[in-house]
């Protein structure tokens, strides 16, 4: 598994094409969650190409099933922030050679130089009912900030099988849009940015930091 950590993520350049940030709401076949609104600011956009795909994406869910994202661009200083929090109880786990402790941090939080998030590349996203009702996938967005890390993977062990079937949904659509999955989070999909260009080939990043 490559990690955002790894040394060859920061060395993929990036040719911003300018596109500017949009509200992820106005992609009318999406909910947006709000749960993360009060940390520092509000993270309901993304770049505008990201939303392009999103609804191609949702275009292609079944009837009755729905695209639900939690966020979308975060500002560099609230990345930052998280990181840090992350090392913290990391450290206090007894986790504290440095090279281990940002590889094992960047399995959840992004390194803010390379974040996706902070170029409004990234979603947190999941499935939702025609209710708005999050189905079943195996264990919560952000299972690891309370202990569930087990579940977090893409390809996690032991989920129930309509679980691993909606997973499985999800990666099908969103790979099929062309984002791609940060496999330690099975809710985190992204395009343009320096990860997506390292795994995908691309020969550089379309966006950067905002």
């Amino acid at each position: 598994m490559i990690l955002l950590s790894d040394p060859r993520v920061l060395a993929v350049s990036v040719q911003d094409n300018g596109e500017p940030l949009a509200e992820i709401t106005t992609v009318p076949e999406v909910l947006m969650d709000h749960r993360e609104r009060d940390a520092a600011g509000a993270y309901g956009r993304a770049r505008t190409g990201v939303l392009n795909r999103l609804r191609l994406a949702a275009r292609a869910l079944p009837s009755g099933v729905q695209f639900l994202v939690i966020e979308g661009h975060r500002p560099a200083d609230e990345q930052q922030r998280r990181f840090a929090y992350y090392e913290d109880r990391l450290r206090c786990e007894g986790i504290t050679e440095p090279a281990e402790l940002r590889r094992r941090t960047s399995a959840f939080v992004s390194p803010v130089e390379v974040a996706p998030h902070c170029a409004g590349a990234a979603l947190d996203i999941t499935l939702a009912d025609a209710d708005g009702r999050e189905l079943d996938m195996g264990g919560a967005v952000n299972a690891h900030r309370t202990g569930g890390t087990a579940s977090c993977p893409l390809d996690a062990p032991g989920l129930s099988p309509h679980a691993r079937r909606n997973r499985a949904l999800l990666a099908q659509v969103l790979a099929g849009a062309g984002f791609v999955s940060y496999p330690s989070e099975w809710w985190h999909w992204s395009y343009g940015d320096r990860y997506w260009a390292l795994t995908t080939g691309a020969p550089c990043a379309l966006y950067g930091p905002i």
